[in-house]
């Protein structure tokens, strides 16, 4: 970039110190535009931060040690923030778009180094305005990518170290960053070959291994509890599991054109990584990248899991990588053509100008495709979630006209559980592993609603009305009286919502 500048000052200041202005326009930009982005999961990690900036303890409900986040990094971050700012929905979101733009850097870092430099534009263009990866702020999602795709980036440079660092936090961010070391080292021992970097294995082991003994003392297991109600809510019949969700996925995005023109690319990306891997030896490293990207895939694929859109955002790289190929490839396969039309005038093709040309006819269909996405984004916006704001009305009612010691039980426990502050009875599970158990392919959120409420007896419950008619019409009609009522109409939110009194 900027090398046929190398002479002019500011060319030459640009070309060092672009990256940094790139991520600092991208991270404006994206906060702009979505810093009221919320839904419902993040709110579990907030209310983590929240408790362990307070002193309360790395735990969700005060007393209870059970691991419902699966990001302790991220948990951590916020709660070390939280003096500074304390209203961690916006502080997560800022730390969002900085990781969309970090990442983005990261990916063009390492096209640039595996010779790759239409997969540069489109990571620049494309990664932080994919719709998937936007609608992921909040969340830790973006961070987790920012240090996966930086692993990548250093060790692409051959940095271990750094390398070491990077896939270290991946791990601590989510679990199945575990992912990247495992391919990483995979590949240095078969492909590379050389003696082991032990300074940079040691780094790895002195990050992570703390989590992992805190975990296991304080918690019982480093794994979260939110991996086997995952995998119950997949196994349900009313829902849909990972891979078939995939499909789904896909068919929702086909139905814009330029989606279809990007899955188009991405096929014909495919097979250019391939005839380029065949005849480049260099190419191949991409391979190892694609490889984590399909080995992410086959894992949640495996552990069955239901379907929830953040899942599906680590495919995201690997498909901006392939929209990147597949339009290399077709403007090569553009060239060739006039050039077969052309035999006449084959002096053309000879011209120094003609890999400039190619790059700039790749920049422009890639930027082209970035205006339609951001076209999409400018839309997405205006519609968050509209249960987040009747949520949070209930969670500020319960902490206001409730004991500090109440139980609170509902379906969704992010929103309310922050707000209330109180202690939260999640009937998906998701806080409460006796729940997680109980779900099978035989039950439904209702079944495993009124056992729940039948074995620990929470003194309020938040219900939606009419999604729970089994529990309405039964437990709560006889042993309960609404105390308040939230108008769906009132908060832009299809169905009421009731609070019920369950005190005896």
């Amino acid at each position: 970039m900027f090398t046929n500048l190398k002479n002019n000052p500011i060319a030459a200041l640009l070309s060092r110190w672009w990256p940094f202005l790139y991520i600092f326009i991208v991270t404006a930009l994206l906060y702009t535009w979505f810093s009221n982005w919320a839904y419902d999961d993040p709110y579990i990690t907030y209310r983590y931060a929240q408790n362990l900036a307070h002193g309360v303890g790395f735990v969700f409900n005060p007393g209870e040690r059970v691991l419902s986040t699966t990001t302790p990094l991220f948990t951590i971050l916020l709660a070390i923030l939280y003096p500074i700012w304390d209203n961690l929905p916006r502080l997560a979101n800022l730390i969002s778009a900085l990781s969309l733009a970090l990442g983005a850097v990261f990916l063009w870092d390492i096209a640039q180094t595996w010779k790759a430099p239409a997969i540069g534009w489109a990571a620049l263009l494309l990664y932080p305005t994919f719709p998937l990866m936007l609608t992921t702020m909040s969340s830790e999602t973006p961070l987790y990518l920012a240090f996966c795709l930086g692993a990548f980036s250093f060790y692409a440079r051959g940095s271990y170290p750094l390398t070491a660092l990077f896939a270290a936090l991946a791990v601590l961010t989510r679990p199945d960053g575990i992912l990247v070391p495992a391919i990483l080292v995979l590949d240095y021992l078969i492909r590379i070959r050389r003696p082991i970097p032990w300074t940079a294995v040691l780094l790895f082991i002195i990050i992570t291994i703390p989590w992992f003994i805190f975990a296991w003392s304080y918690f019982g297991s480093p794994i979260p509890v939110t991996l086997a109600a995952k995998q119950g809510q997949g196994s349900m019949a009313i829902s849909e599991r990972f891979a078939h969700g995939f499909i789904t996925m896909v068919i929702q995005y086909v139905r814009s054109q330029h989606y279809r023109i990007e899955a188009v690319l991405v096929i014909f990306g495919i097979g250019y990584l391939v005839w380029r891997s065949y005849h480049e030896q260099i190419f191949r490293r991409w391979l190892l990248f694609f490889g984590w990207v399909a080995l992410y895939f086959l894992s949640y694929s495996i552990l069955g899991v239901s379907r929830y859109f953040w899942y599906y955002a680590p495919l995201v790289p690997g498909i901006i990588a392939c929209v990147g190929l597949g339009a290399a490839s077709m403007v090569l396969i553009a060239q060739y053509t006039t050039r077969f039309v052309l035999r006449h005038n084959q002096e053309i093709f000879r011209s120094t100008h003609m890999k400039t040309t190619a790059l700039v006819l790749t920049f422009i269909l890639i930027a082209v495709l970035a205006v339609f996405q951001i076209r999409d984004l400018n839309r997405i916006r205006q519609y968050v979630d509209s249960r987040i704001h009747i949520y949070r009305a209930v969670g500020e009612w319960l902490q206001s006209n409730t004991n500090v010691d109440a139980k609170i039980g509902t379906l969704e426990v992010g929103v309310i559980g922050y707000y209330a502050q109180r202690s939260i009875l999640g009937f998906a599970g998701l806080l409460e592993p006796n729940v997680a158990a109980y779900l099978s392919e035989n039950t439904t959120y209702d079944d495993a609603a009124i056992w729940a409420v039948e074995e620990f007896q929470p003194a309020y419950l938040v219900l939606q009305e009419g999604a729970f008619p089994k529990l309405e019409q039964g437990y709560a009609a006889y042993n309960c009286q609404i105390v308040k009522q939230f108008p769906g109409d009132h908060y832009n939110h299809s169905q009421n919502m009731n609070i019920y009194s369950c005190e005896k």
